[in-house]
């Protein structure tokens, strides 16, 4: 996807077309959403296309005009050009991640390649590339405001990343690394949907399920079914149903199964097999940085973050590292001694973690997660987002049912600000299926802008939780719940961006601050006095007992050694992987043994994400970069103190802190932290809350 959009709503018919395609339409829908009931699969090829078609006149429009470079007619013309196929793509793309299915795959192949090149086509062209460079060039004597040095500064920097200043030969090449690495990571998402779609484990006797959940028993008896197998449970390798199943199955080889299954993805050497696709992802990273004169991918991806160094992002991880394997090995010790008292010889397994975990958790804290599942269904921690987000900013959510969506199982709401104006529309797209890639994310729709008036944002947010069954509505986990309000912390960065320009609203900022609003969000989730807001037993409607609120603030340092040491173990993976100094033709599986070795990663956690399954870097936007969450979490730690310092609903606090979000990336990250704060983060709350310190 292009990084410069522009929102300029057009109409007409691709060339021969029979009937319209909504795309070429102004949208005539509440709001502008986008009509998903009349986006049918053979209109994404000619929009794309006829998209890119117009983007480059629009492009040779701006290189034409006989006036003198200004910020004006170059930077912002540049920002209005591309508004086909920004609205094309901002569609298709949350297809592919949330309800794909075999044409919108080929789609994505053919088109990727495409997409590629024609972002090259821009910038590596010398002549829009002069304009730019004259506008730059005199950015000291134009009076610009900082939004607008802002997108002064990160286009000439774009086309400096992009490879403006390579002679021709390397652009060239630099072209052609940039059309496989698309190719590629399409191919590796793509086999990682259908090897997460293709393994099931059946289970014919019900005893084997232990004390699951019975929604989840359910979820399990109507999967079998639909494979034809009724009278039995099928379980599957999305986290609604493996999680649960490692949790509470007393059946060991069953776990085993499950765990293998999982923990195999992508790594089979089958037809679905990614180690030599993202070995040579890395390979193509590795040369196209040294093209640009970078020692590693590392380098060059951070020279544009907040850490902007590699140096930099291991002194982070070295530093949360060494305590959380002390405390990891600390858990194993004790989960290997519950092992022991059920009779069990042997070392303690991976596939044993969870389980083992989840009876220390009843025996120590007297509390079993699937007891809060009741005071968790999945419309009353939406509630609970929504309240908390009233709380803090004023803005309310009213749910609108004659807005078409892209599945019957979607919710969609228009918020209001605290004066009853419209600020935006927010999709909620909960359960898993089928269709769907695995995790949970949140994309625009339509990104906030004020360039050509006033355009309002339009955001998703997507969630693999259990679907509702006959007799239960959809009950979450803690951790479940736990991540609908940090999916909703990124919706909320979307829809309080309140900028000039697309292209730096909202979630448009450096990865690793872009995680910084939703890891923020995540406090207010387990407060006590939030809690007592919208922790409701789904059946009596009887808030979360007092008793269990003090259970859970118990257990809130429970199990953090292993929750730390897998989600970091993937992080050293990811930078691992990026930087290698030259392409290296490695081995995937043996390279990713190597370096968990060399971290010393104790053998009953794997890293949260293998190399073979690692989407984050492999298929979505990451590499280099999923040390993010952890700096992240720095940042919200740090932050959410300012709030307990006070009360976690000051409003003083909130307006501070609502101002930071209306920014998006308008301004430096750290820059906009600081004038949150009043300092530089501190790393103390981060290891205090982790029970590292």
């Amino acid at each position: 996807m292009l990084i410069f959009v522009g929102l300029l709503a057009l109409g007409g018919l691709a060339p021969g077309d029979a009937a319209p395609n909504p795309f070429f339409e102004e949208y005539k829908t509440p709001f502008g959403v986008p009509p998903f009931d009349l986006i049918k699969n053979e209109h994404y090829l000619p929009a794309f296309r006829a998209g890119m078609e117009q983007h480059k006149k629009e492009i040779e429009a701006i290189i034409q005009n006989p006036e003198a470079p200004t910020f004006a007619n170059t930077l912002e013309a540049m920002e209005r050009s591309g508004a086909l196929l920004t609205k094309v793509a901002n569609v298709f793309f949350s297809l592919n991640s949330a309800h794909s299915n075999d044409t919108i795959k080929a789609v994505a192949k053919e088109i990727s390649p495409e997409l590629s090149a024609h972002n090259d086509d821009i910038f590596l062209n010398a002549d829009l590339f002069k304009r730019v460079n004259a506008v730059y060039e005199q950015r000291e004597k134009l009076n610009l405001n900082a939004e607008q040095m802002r997108l002064l500064t990160q286009t000439y920097r774009a086309f400096v990343r992009n490879g403006i200043n390579l002679p021709a030969e390397k652009q060239e090449r630099l072209r052609q690394i940039n059309q496989e690495m698309a190719k590629r990571s399409q191919e590796f998402g793509q086999n990682l949907l259908d090897e997460t779609n293709d393994f099931v484990l059946f289970v014919e006797n019900k005893a084997e399920l232990g004390p699951l959940p019975e929604s989840l028993v359910e979820l399990a008896a109507a999967e079998a079914e639909k494979r034809g197998k009724p009278g039995q449970w099928a379980f599957t390798l999305q986290r609604p149903s493996i999680n649960p199943f490692l949790q509470y199955s007393p059946n060991r080889e069953m776990r085993k199964k499950m765990f293998e299954g999982y923990a195999a993805r992508g790594d089979r050497d089958n037809e679905k097999d990614n180690k030599k696709l993202l070995s040579e992802l890395a390979d193509l990273r590795a040369e196209r940085a040294n093209l640009m004169g970078f020692k590693t991918h590392a380098d060059f991806i951070l020279a544009d973050n907040m850490a902007e160094t590699p140096q930099r992002v291991f002194g982070l991880l070295d530093q949360v590292w060494k305590p959380a394997l002390e405390v990891a090995k600390k858990e194993r010790a004790a989960l290997q001694e519950m092992m022991k008292k059920d009779g069990i010889e042997g070392d303690l397994q991976g596939w044993d973690w969870r389980y083992y975990t989840e009876k220390l958790r009843k025996e120590k804290y007297d509390l079993d997660e699937e007891a809060m599942r009741p005071y968790f269904e999945v419309n009353n921690v939406r509630d609970g987002v929504f309240m908390v987000a009233k709380n803090l900013y004023g803005i309310t959510f009213h749910q609108r049912k004659d807005l078409p969506t892209w599945h019957p199982d979607q919710q969609v709401f228009e918020v209001k600000d605290k004066d009853g104006s419209h600020l935006g529309i927010v999709y909620l797209d909960f359960f898993a299926r089928e269709s769907k890639r695995g995790g949970a994310w949140m994309n625009d729709l339509r990104a906030q802008s004020k360039l050509d008036g006033v355009v309002h944002p339009i955001v998703t947010t997507n969630f693999n939780f259990p679907a509702p069954t006959a007799t239960s509505p959809s009950l979450l986990s803690f951790t479940e719940a736990q991540t609908l309000f940090h999916e909703f912390g990124h919706a909320l960065h979307g829809l309080l961006s309140n900028v000039t320009y697309a292209s730096l609203s909202g979630t448009n900022t450096p990865r690793d601050y872009v995680e910084f609003p939703s890891q923020v969000m995540e406090n207010w989730m387990s407060e006590p006095e939030v809690l007592k807001m919208y922790a409701k037993h789904y059946k009596t409607g009887q808030p979360i007992p007092e008793d269990l609120v003090k259970k859970i603030e118990a257990t809130s340092k429970f199990d953090q050694g292993f929750a730390t040491v897998e989600y970091m173990a993937a992080a050293y993976l990811d930078m691992y992987w990026h930087t290698l100094e030259k392409p290296s033709h490695l081995d995937a599986r043996a390279f990713e043994k190597e370096c968990m070795d060399k971290i010393g990663l104790i053998p009953e956690i794997i890293p949260r994400y293998r190399s073979g399954y690692f989407a984050h870097i492999f298929s979505g936007g990451y590499s280099a970069g999923y040390y993010s969450y952890l700096w992240s979490e720095v940042l919200d730690a740090d932050a959410y103190q300012a709030f307990k310092e006070t009360s976690v609903f000051d409003q003083k606090t909130a307006d501070k802190y609502r101002t930071l979000l209306s920014r998006g990336g308008s301004r430096p990250g750290m820059d906009l932290y600081r004038e949150f704060r009043g300092r530089d983060p501190k790393i103390d709350p981060l290891l205090e809350r982790r029970g590292l310190k």
